[in-house]
């Protein structure tokens, strides 16, 4: 059972982290930052595309740069 678990998490560290934990942290906090503001009076549908229009050049060139 320890092996499968095991398993199972460093399955999970690579589908969630994956090859930059930056982006994963920057998910994470536009997620969370989408939902505080979803909690106001302002709209909040755009933030995370706003997000991924960051996220995705940054992304790249960072695995750019990796090279």
């Amino acid at each position: 059972m320890g092996r499968r678990l095991r398993a199972f998490l460093a399955f999970a560290y690579d589908f969630v982290i994956g090859d930059d934990w930056r982006i994963a942290a920057g998910v994470v906090g536009g997620l969370a930052v989408t939902y505080a503001v979803s909690r106001t009076s302002v709209p909040a549908w755009w933030l995370l595309p706003a997000l991924l229009v960051v996220l995705l050049p940054v992304s790249l060139w960072l695995a750019i740069r990796r090279r």
